[in-house]
This record gives structure tokens, sequence and C-alpha cells, in this order.
């Protein structure tokens, strides 16, 4: 029997049970590292559908003309192979197209890179080479190295441009909750020495022209925050961080976009559900980008569950609000 093409491979996927293609990715896992599966899709589906019956996960068919190279190790910081996957639409006369990284959610403990693979690949049917990339998550490596990861897989995508017709001059970074807050801080960070590490594609820059965050804190100690409540039990956002907010508030203001933003920031679009705590100092950062003349803009979906971006009927506007924004700041694909 013949192996199967990365195409037919996925389009296999669409037929498997939820719990089946809802289980953590095995290509994340490292043996050093216990894996953190507190987060899957399967998991948020259980829990959103009790109080949204109608909903379902977004599992849209591959369109035909969208090809995909999996697994593909980008870089192997301290023996950790991490990998990528590429979705990109069929080669044709057409080059230079616009990128998107895109970063999973998991409160930066769990989570993995397939949860957004239908975005993925609706984006590559929409004339975007679009990339989802593993990180080395808070049970292996502490801030900054999931920022170090992400910059890397960005310089990652700039050496590797010809192979997928991707535009260097064009690439956006998108995220969901912590990879919302960290798709932020990596386009306000761009050019900052702390992030960049490794000797992965150290030539090429990690740079990128915009943002769209879902779901994603902007600002880790601010009024609107719930992050870094360690009262019952060591929060995400301090076990990510490695020390409490009270001994290194500074470290805690490091990490938060909205500590970066200035001239040189991308455009952003805000993607929020109507978790108010999970957009965390959003309105002070729009009011700074207006000051700076930078564009941005918010889509709300009031009534939504924080885990929205994974499941209909948001997916599809979610989906539509992501290409009109990246068509308005980068023109058509």
């Amino acid at each position: 029997m013949l192996p199967l093409t990365p195409l037919a491979h996925y389009r296999l996927l669409l037929l498997l049970p939820l719990a089946l293609l809802t289980r953590p990715a095995r290509a994340q896992q490292h043996p050093a590292f216990p894996r953190d599966t507190s987060f899957t899709v399967h998991s948020a589906y259980s829990k959103a559908k009790k109080q949204y019956p109608d909903i379902t996960v977004a599992r849209p068919p591959v369109p035909a003309t969208v090809r995909a190279r999996t697994d593909i190790v980008y870089c192997i910081p301290n023996g950790h192979p991490l990998k990528l996957d590429v979705f990109y639409p069929k080669p044709s006369r057409r080059r230079q197209l616009p990128a998107v990284l895109i970063v999973h959610g998991g409160g930066w403990r769990s989570g993995d890179r397939s949860q957004h693979m239908p975005l993925a690949q609706q984006l590559a049917a929409r004339g975007f080479v679009a990339v989802t990339a593993e990180y080395r998550l808070s049970t292996e490596a502490p801030y900054p190295a999931a920022m170090q990861d992400l910059k890397t897989a960005i310089r990652w995508m700039r050496a590797n441009a010809r192979s997928y017709g991707l535009d260097t001059a064009r690439i956006a970074v998108w995220g969901f909750s912590a990879g919302g807050q960290l798709a932020a801080l990596v386009g306000t960070t761009n050019q900052n020495p702390l992030y960049e590490a490794g000797n992965c594609y150290r030539s090429r820059s990690s740079s990128v022209q915009a943002i769209i965050d879902a779901d994603g804190i902007l600002a880790f100690i601010h009024p609107e925050s719930g992050e870094g409540d360690d009262s019952r039990s060591l929060s995400a956002a301090t076990q990510w961080l490695g020390s409490s907010k009270q001994a290194r508030p500074e470290l805690w203001q490091q990490a938060s976009a909205l500590s970066h933003l200035g001239p040189a920031t991308p455009p952003i679009l805000f993607i929020n559900s109507g978790v108010d705590r999970m957009h965390a100092g959003r309105d002070d950062a729009r009011r700074q980008l207006a000051a700076l003349g930078i564009y941005s803009e918010v889509q709300r979906f009031p009534e939504a569950p924080h885990p929205f971006p994974l499941f209909n009927p948001w997916f599809a506007p979610t989906l539509e609000y992501t290409v009109a924004f990246l068509r308005r700041v980068f023109g058509q694909p």
C-alpha cells in the first residue's frame, strides 16, 4: 500500500472520531518532560458544550488547492527537536504570498499546534502561507523560551521562503489565548535582543508586520487581569514566568505587550470573546496605538466562550475577520 500524501492524510483525519482527532500531538512530546494534557480541543469542547449545547468542533473540509508539509524540525534547543507544519496554496505563477505564524494556547503549559490546523488550512485556501509551530511549554522551560522559539520559527519562515512562495516582507503572527499573549509580545518586540537566542537562522529577521490576538491578554499586572492568583495553587502565569508577580513585578511587566508599544509596532487585530479578563490591557493598547497613528481594530463575540476560535459558529467569522484584516494591511495575496 502506498503511503498517504500529506493532503490525503489530513482528509483522512476529518473522518476520525473527535476523541481521536483531539488527542495531543505526539510530535510535540519530549521524553524528558511530562506532557500537560489539561487543554485539548476535546476538553474545551466538553466544557463549553454544557453552556453552549449547539456548538460543534470546527473541522471544515480541506480545500483541494491546499498543500501541506508536516513535522518539519525548525530548531533543536537543548536537545528538543521543535516541529512546525506548513500549509500553502497549490503552486502557481502568482508567488510571493503573505504568511501567518499561528500560535496555540493552553496557559503556556498545555495545548499543541494541531489545534489550529483547520485555521491554517483555510488561510492557505485564501492565498496565505500558514505555519503552525510547536514551542517549549512551561513544564519544560520558563519564559522567555517560548518567545525565543517563536522568533526562531519566524526566522525559519524567511530562510525557507522560496520553497513556499512566501513574501518575507509580509509576515503576520496569529495567536489564541496564551498564544494570543505570545503573538502580541512577539509582534511588539521586533528586533529586541532578549528574545533572539540560539544559532538557528540568526542571519534572518524575526520581525513581523501584523498581529492578530484572539483573546490573549496585553498586560499581566492590570486591573482587568486575572493572572497570577497563587492562593490555591501555582497559577499558569506564575509557572511560566518562574516567579510570582509580587516577587518580580518587573518580569511580569516585561512579558506584557503593553510595555513594548512604540512607533515600530505593527497593526493589530483583536478578536475577543465575552470573557473580559482574557483581553486585559486591550483598550489601553488601542489608545496608545491611536496616539501613535498605528491601525488597530476589535472584533467581538460577546456571547462566546473563551475557546471560540475552535468551534462553530465562531470559527468562520474568526477566519473572515482575520483574512479581511490581513488584506487590509498587506493587500491581496
